[in-house]
């Protein structure tokens, strides 16, 4: 079940907690001086900040492709990669000074 209601500059919802939760955030409450409130949306603010962190699992799963694609020959040489980097470099300057004229 979930209820909104507009309050004073905030929203009022209405989540259904398991007891465990409950008690948990009750202890966290008393023991701060916060209100069972504020400790839940500084709960969801850190989650929120850590949630978009890689798992250990997928920070593993991507170095080790990271690792076999090093292992791998180049597809071109040096000079074809430093020919291609200087052409990229070129072309942002050319366009850099563009966008000043227009100013």
């Amino acid at each position: 079940m979930l209820a909104i209601w507009q309050y004073g500059g905030m929203v009022k919802v209405t989540y259904t907690f398991d007891d465990e939760t409950v008690d948990r955030v009750r202890r966290i409450s008393a023991r701060l001086g916060k209100p069972q409130s504020m400790v839940v949306r500084e709960a969801i603010k850190e989650y929120e900040a850590r949630a978009d962190r890689l798992s250990d699992d997928e920070r593993t799963r991507m170095l080790g492709a990271l690792d076999r694609l090093m292992q791998e020959p180049p597809t071109r040489s040096d000079a074809a990669v430093e020919t291609e980097l200087r052409e990229i470099h070129a072309a942002r300057r050319r366009w850099s000074r563009r966008g000043r004229r227009r100013s």
